[in-house]
C-alpha cells in the first residue's frame, strides 16, 4: 500500500479504494507479547523432537506442559517457523525388516518377483466381478488379466500354471495377506 502511495502520489485513503482493501488493515500493529518467544523455541523444539507431529498435536501437547495457547496461534506460529510433517515413506521403497520376519525383496530382472493380486467390481447390474492381475515387479507388465464373476484357488493355480509355461517359473511370488490370497491350496500347490 505504501508503494502505491509513493508511486501515484495519492492518499491512503484513495489508495485503499483503489486496490479494494479495508483502511483498517493499515493501521493495524501487530502487538508482541512477552511469552510469543518462548512459545515459538518451546513449538520449534517439540516439532523437532516428535517430527511426525503436526500443530494440532503440538498445541494438544503444550496444553498437557500448562501452556494456555489457542491452536490458532500455534498455527500461525507453525507457518511462519515453515514448520511441515514430513511426507510418509511409501510402502515400495521401504525395504527394511518392518517386524523382523523377512525381507521384501526388489526385482533386479525379468521374471525375478512376480506380484498378483485381486481387484473387485461391479457391473451396471450390480453383479460382483474379480479380477485377477499378474504383474512382473521388474518390468511393470502386466503378464496376466483373469476377469471372472467368482475366482477360486484352483482357478489362480489355473493362470499361474499357464504363465509358467509360456514365460518359465518366477524366483518369487509376491501377494498380499488378503483373504482371497491366503487360501491353502494355493500356498501347498
Amino acid at each position: 500500500m505504501c508503494h502505491a502511495q509513493a508511486t501515484l502520489s495519492v492518499s491512503e485513503r484513495r489508495a485503499c479504494r483503489v486496490v479494494g482493501q479495508c483502511r483498517a488493515t493499515q493501521q493495524y500493529v501487530p502487538t508482541h507479547t512477552e511469552g510469543e518467544d518462548r512459545l515459538r523455541t518451546r513449538i520449534i523444539a517439540l516439532a523437532h523432537e516428535y517430527g511426525r507431529y503436526g500443530y494440532r498435536r503440538i498445541t494438544a501437547l503444550l496444553h498437557q506442559e500448562g501452556w494456555r495457547v489457542n491452536h490458532k496461534h500455534v498455527e500461525r506460529i507453525w507457518r511462519q517457523e515453515g514448520l511441515k510433517v514430513p511426507q510418509k515413506q511409501p510402502k515400495r521403497a521401504r525395504l527394511w525388516l518392518a517386524d523382523g520376519s523377512c525381507i521384501r525383496r526388489r526385482a533386479e530382472y525379468p521374471n525375478h518377483v512376480w506380484s498378483y493380486d485381486f481387484v473387485m467390481d461391479r457391473t451396471q447390474d450390480g453383479r460382483p466381478l474379480k479380477l485377477l492381475t499378474i504383474v512382473d515387479e521388474y518390468t511393470r507388465e502386466c503378464l496376466a488379466n483373469a476377469v471372472r464373476r467368482r475366482l477360486r484357488s484352483q482357478d489362480v493355480q489355473e493362470v499361474l500354471a499357464e504363465l509358467f509355461l509360456l514365460r518359465g517359473c518366477p524366483t518369487h511370488i509376491r501377494s498380499d495377506n488378503g483373504p482371497a490370497c491366503i487360501a491353502r491350496m494355493l500356498r501347498q500347490w
